[in-house]
């Protein structure tokens, strides 16, 4: 799907007002210690937003970017669960009409908590319908303004503003940031808001879109047929132009790692850290801490979101 704003592409400065704006109205996300096996690293906690995840971000400063005329008109996203709350927290914050295209699989703590913020959810079929389609005749029928998970200007910039947050705790900008990949548009804020730093896309394996278009120099999609993942938040086909034109210029390489990983991750962050993370947001610290890359007291791993049905987290805590 595309959109008018694709054709500007997102800004260090963009990213610098983004996070003005959203540090009015929410508190920075703690960044903790974390120590593993004598190795020592920043975990920046974005499951503790109000939402449970950083999609918060991206969704205000769209949302709030809007003029009168297309606030009346409404706003659609599409999601699995976390944009969709970032979108509708932002909507019911700003009075917006919000509707949301969700696979019909969402886990539903996704699903209620999207509705509960007043939003409308249309639901689809993964396997044989198309979403992109799905959200596209909503806006060509009532007019409303597409707010797109990852390719859109305001929403890369949004989710940049953690970058700011990093650095200003830091009191330095990092020297690496490890952050769990769907898309591309968090790690696309990200090394916008620290230039300085070597920013890592994290993504499932069989789901690694980024990766591979970065190994490639150009936009590659999933393979087809790609395994069944528990990471609903990182399944996307293939990223955008407006995130791998920030992607391919500033990230060298991305990683991979196995949903047994993942589950170590879960149960990392439940024993050592207190916290709750869902599996879409622990890959960034599963690829820490199974040593896939050279981490540090300057590393910054990015857990990105906290929704996660109680039994599902309940299932991973008692696999040993």
């Amino acid at each position: 799907m595309t959109n008018a704003n694709q054709l500007v592409l997102p800004t260090a400065e963009g990213v610098a007002r983004a996070a003005a704006k959203i540090a009015e109205i929410l508190p920075p996300t703690p960044l903790l210690p974390v120590e593993h096996e004598g190795r020592k690293f920043w975990l920046k906690a974005e499951c503790l937003q109000p939402i449970g995840a950083f999609k918060i971000r991206g969704g205000w400063n769209r949302l709030s970017d809007l003029s009168a005329e297309e606030r009346a008109l409404g706003v659609v996203a599409v999601s699995s669960g976390n944009h969709a709350q970032g979108v509708a927290w932002a909507a019911r914050r700003l009075d917006i009409a919000a509707t949301i295209v969700m696979p019909s699989d969402a886990p539903a703590i996704k699903v209620n908590r999207t509705r509960e913020l007043g939003a409308q959810i249309v639901f689809y079929d993964r396997m044989t319908e198309n979403r992109e389609e799905i959200a596209l005749a909503i806006v060509m029928k009532t007019g409303a303004i597409l707010v797109h998970a990852f390719a859109d200007r305001w929403v890369i910039e949004g989710q940049g503003s953690a970058g700011i947050e990093i650095a200003h705790q830091l009191g330095h900008q990092p020297s690496r940031i490890l952050a769990c990949c769907g898309g591309g548009g968090l790690s696309a804020g990200l090394a916008l808001a620290c230039p300085d730093a070597e920013v890592i896309p994290v993504e499932p394996e069989g789901w690694d879109d980024v990766c591979r278009s970065l190994e490639a120099g150009a936009i590659q999609s999933v393979r087809p047929n790609p395994p069944p993942t528990a990471c609903d938040a990182l399944q996307t086909l293939a990223t955008a132009e407006i995130n791998f034109a920030v992607l391919k210029e500033r990230c060298v390489s991305g990683l991979r790692v196995s949903e047994e990983e993942v589950r170590h991750a879960q149960r990392f962050a439940a024993g050592e850290l207190r916290l709750v993370l869902e599996p879409g947001g622990a890959v960034a610290l599963a690829a820490a801490l199974a040593g896939k890359v050279e981490v540090d007291g300057n590393t910054v791993v990015i857990a990105t979101g906290g929704n996660t049905d109680l039994q599902a987290i309940a299932a991973v805590l008692q696999d040993k």
